[in-house]
């Protein structure tokens, strides 16, 4: 039986049941040098394998699977060789628009959102939400917000009776009004001459978003509609971006959702959207992380949309990403020493 097992010191030999090993001359382990090869480009390599594996595909029954290179996506469509139609789609027709509704298009007062609450809590007989919960709740669906921050029901049909009850008080307190952001309708008719896929998503009710959308003026302008009804959780989560941009037939990359509150920001970038925040009941300094941010959304232009959907693409000529070759050294692995003493053993 193997009593103990030496170990290499620095500060000279180890005593092992009061033995010492014996002082020798060290030994130099023999080491191999194993050179350095050429690491492939990964990347490249992986996007020629799905782009032959979505070729290879003859069955037309069989279901795409989801990232397969090319994507499901009109703005990349490669069987596109028409010049016109392919200068048409690389100038304005490869993104798309996603907007939220308040406090990006229309004007919004976040103290009747505030209200709403403290009144739905008092007909309910529940306590007031402090203010740090209602700042939580923004952007949220309301079945989403009374069931996981609020704790108020767990029960579908009271969900569902509070969150239509909620809605009908705002309603109220608005009174039906609607006003264009300054500079809002401006640049909905920007994108409208260039012919730029838009979608409108809300976490309010299709039927009072679609009476708001007729009373506003601006009624057909959007290509889709995304309300509470076609999704389950609102933000951050990315869902209401996501099915817009299916909606839109674009891939996430080629989007950009313009947002008011760090949560739109979030909610895009999980998606893989860009954002544009609009400095609207948030200040500047809270919404540095947008890819833009701006006061009012005629300060865009076209160029800044174009700019922020442009990405890498080797349909559109980019160069294939190549891993940096590393370089050699004397000693890749160093060599160890060790004093043992073969009496020992």
């Amino acid at each position: 039986m193997i009593e103990s097992v030496a170990a290499t010191s620095l500060f000279g030999p180890s005593p092992i049941f009061g033995r010492y090993l014996k002082a020798r001359s060290p030994k130099r382990v023999a080491t191999r040098r194993i050179p350095l090869l050429r690491l492939p480009p990964i990347k490249a390599q992986a996007m020629e394998l799905t782009k032959e594996a979505f070729n290879d595909q003859t069955d037309v029954n069989l279901v795409q699977k989801p990232g397969l290179w090319p994507p499901n996506n009109k703005a990349d469509n490669p069987s596109l060789h028409n010049p016109l139609l392919r200068q048409e789609r690389m100038g304005c027709g490869w993104l798309g628009a996603i907007f939220e509704w308040e406090g990006v298009l229309i004007e919004d007062n976040p103290d009747h959102e505030k209200q709403s609450w403290l009144v739905l809590a008092e007909e309910e007989g529940k306590s007031r939400p402090p203010a740090f919960l209602l700042k939580r709740i923004e952007g949220m669906k309301n079945e989403q917000a009374i069931s996981e921050v609020l704790c108020w029901s767990r029960d579908p049909s009271q969900l569902k009776r509070m969150s239509l009850r909620k809605e009908q008080i705002l309603q109220a307190l608005q009174g039906g009004v609607y006003r264009f952001r300054d500079g809002s309708e401006e640049f909905i008719n920007v994108l409208t001459r260039y012919d730029i896929p838009m979608a409108l998503v809300s976490t309010r009710p299709r039927k009072n978003l679609e009476e708001a959308i007729v009373a506003i003026g601006i009624n057909g302008v959007f290509n889709a509609v995304v309300t509470a009804e076609d999704v389950y959780r609102g933000k951050p989560d990315p869902e209401m971006f996501s099915y817009a941009a299916q909606l839109l037939q674009f891939i996430p990359e080629r989007c950009i959702v313009f947002g008011n509150s760090n949560l739109s920001v979030e909610a895009a970038h999980e998606g893989k959207m860009k954002c544009v925040a609009v400095a609207s009941k948030h200040p500047v300094y809270e919404l540095t992380a947008a890819d833009l941010l701006v006061r009012r959304l005629d300060e865009l232009s076209v160029v800044d949309l174009k700019n922020l959907a442009d990405i890498e693409l080797s349909e559109f000529g980019a160069e294939p990403e190549v891993e940096m070759e590393l370089e050699e050294e004397d000693d890749v692995y160093p060599s160890s020493r060790a004093a043992v003493d073969d009496d020992f053993w």
